[in-house]
């Protein structure tokens, strides 16, 4: 009697769980994205500040050592170069590839 009454109850736990569950997977993926991208935006300004300290044309040179270094696009590279040191600022929006989250 018992068996009869429990019976179909592990498919109803499933679909309780397991949008819970793909939610979380999701939430997994885009997360690693993001520090993928991070870490590329990352890379590629070294490579870039790199380039700028030892090249006449800084501007041009962090410019074409970021966009080498790193296949996001669009990058915004802003360079910044006195006597002493020079800077080199990149920006990228990470476009969610899941758009229910965001």
């Amino acid at each position: 009697m018992n068996a009869a009454r429990d019976r179909g109850q592990a498919a109803v736990e499933f679909a309780i769980a397991l949008p819970l569950v793909v939610m979380l997977v999701f939430g997994v993926v885009q997360v690693t994205v993001v520090v993928r991208d991070q870490l590329a935006i990352e890379l590629a300004a070294r490579e870039g500040a790199r380039a700028a300290a030892a090249s006449a044309a800084p501007s041009a040179a962090a410019a074409a050592a970021a966009h080498a270094a790193t296949a996001l696009r669009p990058i915004d590279i802003s360079t910044a170069a006195s006597d002493a040191s020079v800077t080199v600022t990149i920006g990228h929006t990470t476009r969610s590839r899941l758009p229910m989250l965001g």
